[in-house]
């Protein structure tokens, strides 16, 4: 029973979440041979001011436009 936890900043829509919980689910099946009836796939959006990369905040390097 695979769990697959995808973590990312807010933006994307509700029908491209739908569609990469499928892609996802599709490719555990593919490549590891798993049951996507047991297969189960959460997104969690992160507020780009709580997520860090290289000592910042997401917020913060897009603000900059890095």
């Amino acid at each position: 029973m695979p769990f697959i936890n995808i973590k990312m900043t807010p933006g994307p829509t509700a029908a491209q979440k739908a569609e990469l919980i499928r892609a996802v689910t599709k490719l555990v099946a593919d490549v590891l041979g798993k049951n996507p009836a047991t297969t189960h796939v959460v997104i969690e959006d992160v507020a780009a001011e709580n997520w860090g990369i290289a000592g910042e905040t997401v917020a913060a390097r897009r603000q900059r436009g890095a």
